[in-house]
């Protein structure tokens, strides 16, 4: 049952997907970012990445300071046009 944990509320990713990901080789948040879209959706990672992080941790032996933290973006805002025109 404790596989069925959900780590990645917005793109319903759970632990079970995780250490299947782990198995395969990814070694890094990003990479797993990348082939489950962890860490994607509108929280961007702030509630997940350091649950990612800590399972990586656990299953390559590590401290959590050696583990790769994911590249970060700036978040999507809508903008309207005329605002990149001198308008509002």
């Amino acid at each position: 049952m404790e596989n069925k944990v959900i780590v990645c509320r917005c793109e319903d990713v759970t632990l079970e997907d995780i250490h299947a990901l782990i198995k395969q080789g990814y070694r890094t948040i990003d990479e797993i970012k990348r082939v489950s879209r962890a860490g994607m959706g509108p929280c961007q990672g702030r509630t997940c990445r350091m649950l990612i992080a800590q399972e990586l941790a656990k299953a390559y032996g590590v401290s959590m300071e050696e583990v790769i933290m994911p590249t970060f973006r700036p978040t999507v805002k809508p903008v309207k046009l005329g605002i990149f025109v001198g308008g509002e």
